[in-house]
């Protein structure tokens, strides 16, 4: 059983910087896949980046060159480093996993996740 636990959210203002950290208990999958999601009282649940275990990473459209996914294969933790922030990143932000190989932002859908952390807010105001 993995569990995933979440930290580093908070408030900033327009153009800050946040760092989500996702701690796993464990990934012994020799494949697998960990993507961060947000969710608003207005939106659907949305994938916003995806790495992958051999690092290749994704992201979203509304994020890219904003947002850096990375991985510490030391620490089994995945990071996702929020900078130049916007209003509109407000959200409750999700990690989770899954021994997937299948792993692009684009295509991957919270039914593919069998494995999810707490949440952590996000506010930019």
């Amino acid at each position: 059983h993995v569990q995933l636990v979440e930290s580093g959210g908070g408030s900033v203002q327009a153009g800050g910087s946040l760092r989500l950290s996702c701690a796993a208990s464990r990934l012994a999958w020799s494949t697998w896949c960990v993507g961060w999601f947000r969710q608003t009282p207005r939106t659907e649940r949305e994938p916003v980046a995806t790495i992958e275990s051999d690092d290749t990473a994704t992201y979203a459209d509304s994020v890219k060159g904003r947002f850096t996914i990375s991985q510490d294969n030391v620490n089994n933790t995945v990071y996702l480093q929020m900078n130049s922030l916007k209003p509109e990143d407000t959200a409750v932000y999700y990690c989770a996993a899954a021994p997937t190989a299948v792993c692009f932002v684009h295509s991957i859908l919270p039914g593919d996740f069998d494995y999810w952390g707490q949440w952590t807010q996000v506010t930019v105001s």
